[in-house]
């Protein structure tokens, strides 16, 4: 199967100089190689970065004079602007160019690392974070576009998404074990130099090997649909990113997840009424998208969410240093890498709604496993071992869900569909956390209430794995 290097129906894709390996097979020429690190390396640094704060906050706090209270503002301001506007960053994308959007958002997340690097005050820091969010909006529907109009689909494209997802689970694991080392060794403005390091090296390498990519009829942009969309997706991150700690009783909270579900709805009969729309309907109505996402937004919200739980457990609990902590993380980074190499090879044997199915299935059960857990050194390791063999089944959906939710679409409908797939995983990321922790804290003490969040997060991986299962068996039988 050959590298893309002809211009589709509605779609120009500049991909000269980009020789394949030998037809029908997945292997990589040494330039598409290059290409596919760049991209995976912009990927990696924004999964890096929502995560490698988690361990930092309580020392930033400090610094900064930053209140307890208001500490989960250093992860809220990211995740606000980098999930509310990546479908509106997708379509821009396509109609632009995804390598001008890409190359646009990598420079303001390095500049905003900068300012993130050097904040004086609560208020810089924030702003800073803030930008890294916008910016990182604009890097990955961009990124995920230019690999999918790039890389043929099939083999290759299975390959590079399955290297490109690992990595984004490993940068996101890798983030909490490098955020508690540089913040113990250095301090935490260290955690945000990083970044400044990688968006730097990324932009050096960048405009030489990626190609151009756009729709060779520029659509309209859709005004009234991308206001609706992206103040819905801010107000859903919002109210749930902020429900952990108020509760989901508090006004604030309420009336912006009442305000999400108005501007969400008006979205959708917005899109149903537009010429061209921001998302096509007819996208969403494809079953491999819809339970494609469906699949992507389970793994995603109940693996982080297992993650956030297991952080309290071991330090709160078994009271470990936050550079153990990280370690054991580690050992679920190195699972989903090894995982997110062979992933394409079980696509590519039975199929991606079976692997979606099977790995979901196996997180499921391995989640179950968690709540054997227990005060003392044996939970420890039973949480190690556990956590890690659940990151097979988190990997293995994760890599096939990107490629059933992007199969079957022409190039110039990928910006969209890769679009909804990255806003998958940035509400999945913010929805998980708080809506178990909300659980968990129910609880008068932090292992019973941790047991209760896996508990929760168990179960409905496996009612959602069973209904992705029947989604998408029911599709391919019509």
């Amino acid at each position: 199967m050959a590298i893309d290097t002809t211009a589709q129906t509605h779609s120009t894709t500049s991909t000269a100089g980009l020789p394949a390996g030998p037809e029908g097979g997945g292997r990589l020429s040494v330039r598409a190689r290059l290409v596919l690190f760049v991209l995976c390396a912009a990927q990696f640094a924004v999964a890096l970065d929502f995560s490698i704060l988690n361990i930092a906050l309580p020392s930033l706090g400090a610094s900064l004079h930053l209140s307890q209270a208001n500490l989960q503002w250093g992860m809220t301001a990211f995740a606000l602007p980098s999930g509310g506007f990546l479908l509106l960053f997708g379509r821009v994308a396509d109609a632009v160019g995804r390598k001008r959007v890409f190359l646009g958002g990598l420079t303001l997340f390095t500049a905003a690392s900068v300012l993130a690097t050097l904040a004086w005050s609560p208020a810089s820091f924030l702003a800073g974070r803030a930008l890294q969010g916008l910016g990182a909006a604009a890097i990955v529907p961009a990124g995920m576009a230019l690999l999918t109009t790039t890389f043929r689909e099939g083999p290759q494209r299975d390959r590079a998404l399955g290297i490109m997802g690992s990595l984004m689970a490993v940068g996101f694991t890798c983030g909490m074990v490098l955020g508690g080392v540089l913040t113990q060794l250095l301090t935490w403005r260290s955690t945000m130099a990083l970044n400044v390091v990688m968006g730097a090296a990324v932009l050096f390498a960048a405009p030489r090997l990626l190609p151009e990519s756009r729709n060779e009829v520029r659509p309209r942009m859709d005004i009234p649909g991308a206001v609706t969309v992206t103040g819905g997706l801010l107000s859903l991150i919002y109210a749930l990113s902020t429900a952990a700690q108020r509760g989901f009783g508090d006004v604030p909270v309420l009336v912006t997840l009442i305000a999400a579900a108005v501007l969400l709805t008006a979205f959708v009969a917005i899109e149903a009424r537009t010429a061209e729309p921001l998302v096509s309907l007819r996208i969403l109505r494809r079953p491999t998208v819809a339970f494609g996402n469906l699949g992507g937004l389970t793994t995603i919200a109940t693996m982080t969410a297992a993650v956030f739980l297991g952080t309290l457990y071991l330090q709160q609990v078994n009271h470990l240093s936050p550079v153990l902590t990280g370690l054991v993380f580690g050992a679920l980074g190195v699972s989903c890498a090894v995982t997110g190499t062979l992933a394409p090879r079980w696509v590519a044997r039975v199929g991606s709604a079976k692997v979606l199915a099977g790995g979901l299935l196996l997180q499921a059960a391995l989640t179950f496993g968690l709540l054997a857990i227990g005060a003392g050194t044996t939970g420890t390791w039973i949480f190690l071992v556990v956590i890690s063999l659940a990151g097979i089944g988190h990997m293995a959906a994760m890599v096939s869900y990107n490629v059933t939710a992007t199969s079957g679409l022409p190039n110039d409908e990928q910006g969209q569909a890769t679009g909804l797939t990255t806003t998958t995983q940035q509400v999945g990321i913010t929805v998980g956390i708080p809506l178990l922790a909300a659980l968990a804290s129910t609880r008068g003490d932090v292992l019973s209430g941790v047991r209760l969040g896996l508990a929760a997060d168990a179960i409905a991986v496996a009612a959602l794995a069973v209904t992705v299962a029947l989604g998408l068996t029911a599709a391919k039988r019509r």
